[in-house]
């Protein structure tokens, strides 16, 4: 005789409630498994999301720099078509030091890097604005009673060659082809646009940055090539 399963003893499951269970106890397991995945889905999209905001955010801080970069560089250069900005200005001395000429430089407050050359040392102006060249040499040959220097200015492509003497230009300006022929090559080269300083550095040429003189150093390096005597002094 079948033994009947509503005798079972409390506790125990017969087949079809135990059937009935496991089908359940499946179902928990499968949408379990179906919720990590989803979280696992979202997190892989939140952070693919992130990595692309990151992306976007650094494409744009790029973007804004260059247009940024771009923007200044058409300034500079309508600047320099109008006339209001000049796009090199070379000061050239007869001093035989472009250490000395920067330390003059730095007496007067005028940012330049100086170089020596055959003719004489140059400087370089960076103080393009306005009539900043011309303030720079009226500046140089105000500081230095007696020297005399020659102003080279490329402003609206056109060039010009002024003389400046104790702080004055004088009336008569010079023809600069006639006047780049009598100088360093690399003065001509540089009021042309046909090389720049980093270049001239790489050949080998020292370039001295008044900006690295401070004033009691532009001293010493003043009395180290003046002499002193009774018949006053002189600069070599």
């Amino acid at each position: 005789m079948a033994e009947n399963n509503n005798d079972l003893p409390e506790g125990l499951f017969d087949d079809a409630e135990f059937e009935k269970e496991f089908a359940d106890l499946n179902k928990q397991l499968e949408d379990l498994d179906k919720a990590q995945q989803a979280d696992t889905a979202s997190q892989e999209n939140t952070d693919d999301s992130s990595a692309q905001s990151l992306s976007d955010s650094v494409d744009d801080e790029f973007s804004q720099i260059m247009n940024s970069n771009a923007e200044t560089s058409f300034d500079d250069e309508l600047e320099g078509l109008i006339g209001n900005k000049a796009k090199r200005a070379i000061i050239v001395t007869r001093l035989s030091s472009a250490e000395l000429l920067a330390a003059f430089c730095t007496l007067a407050d005028i940012s330049a890097q100086c170089l020596d050359s055959q003719s004489g040392a140059v400087a370089v102006l960076r103080n393009l604005d306005g009539d900043g060249p011309e303030a720079a040499a009226k500046d140089l040959t105000t500081v230095v009673t007696g020297l005399s220097a020659l102003l080279l200015v490329d402003r609206a492509d056109k060039m010009t060659a002024t003389p400046f003497a104790n702080g004055v230009a004088q009336s008569a300006q010079l023809p600069p082809p006639f006047v780049l022929e009598t100088l360093a090559p690399f003065v001509e080269d540089l009021m042309l646009g046909i090389t720049d300083l980093d270049a001239i550095k790489q050949s080998g040429t020292t370039i001295i940055d008044s900006a690295s003189i401070d004033k009691p150093r532009a001293f010493e390096i003043i009395a180290e090539h003046t002499h002193l005597g009774r018949g006053g002094s002189s600069i070599k």
